[in-house]
């Protein structure tokens, strides 16, 4: 079953369809990964496995682009493509991404100069406009940003929303690479939260990777950093979408922070 692990199989379904594929009933045929899958699209309705499909189509095609391998199965695309259209009808579906917000390039080139401004400030000047700026950009995107507050003993630097889900921001603009106490601290605050809150950490000059390695996986919270932004802005990638992609990893790997250039490969 490609690079997925019992868990990365598991979360991939919970993210993608909420569904528990651990539960026994998927087993009734065999408890192996290809036997539940299978056992899951015999039973479910078409467009359920129609969106499962295009889902698994899509972490395929990543796979097979990071592994740099050559497709083991002749003529996959068509013989995919002709599943797909036998189950939808012959409407061929759009993955989930394709509708997200898309900024024009004139508002696009506008956002790229606020962030060259946000960098030309003095420190003391530029973490609140760090903030502000990432708020405009979560806004342009259709993510619903909500402008920092406190709460009784902390500052949140924000919120947005994800599909159905709520994350809070923390942002910094330091010098040095974001550490593992930043990170244990605002995923201290999430630990605080509802159980279903997220958190997104940008840090314009990143994270080191010893850090990242104490910080360890499995956490609820996602990471990006200046590198990305300026990916995502130069490549006119939408944020919805890279936010997406970086948390669909998040479930597979169980590593918080993955960069644009490695999840989107040109």
């Amino acid at each position: 079953m490609l690079d997925f692990s019992d868990t990365s199989f598991a979360d991939f379904f919970a993210s993608e369809l909420k569904v528990n594929i651990d539960d026994p009933k998927y087993a009734a045929n065999g408890g192996s990964k290809g036997k539940r899958l299978r056992y899951f699209l015999q039973n479910c309705d078409d467009a359920t496995a129609v969106r499962l499909l295009a889902a698994l189509w899509e972490h395929r095609s990543e796979y097979l682009a990071r592994s740099g391998g050559k497709d083991p199965v002749i003529d996959a695309q068509s013989r995919y493509q002709g599943l797909i259209d036998r189950l939808s009808g012959g409407a061929t579906p759009k993955p989930a991404t394709q509708s997200a917000p898309v900024v024009d390039r004139q508002r696009i080139a506008a956002i790229k100069a606020e962030l060259l401004q946000v960098s030309a400030l003095s420190a003391q000047a530029r973490g609140f406009a760090f903030e502000a700026f990432l708020k405009g950009l979560f806004d342009a995107f259709g993510l619903a940003a909500q402008e920092p507050f406190r709460l009784r003993g902390e500052q949140i630097d924000g919120s947005f929303q994800l599909g159905s889900e709520t994350y809070l921001l923390e942002a910094k603009w330091h010098a040095q690479p974001i550490g593992v106490a930043d990170l244990h601290t605002f995923h201290g605050k999430i630990e605080q939260k509802a159980a279903w809150t997220r958190g997104l950490f940008v840090s314009n000059s990143g994270f080191s990777e010893d850090g990242l390695v104490a910080f360890g996986r499995g956490k609820r919270v996602i990471c990006m950093d200046g590198l990305d932004l300026y990916e995502l802005l130069d490549r006119e990638i939408p944020l919805s979408q890279v936010l997406e992609r970086k948390v669909r990893r998040a479930a597979e790997t169980g590593m918080p922070f993955l960069r644009v250039r490695d999840l989107f490969p040109s």
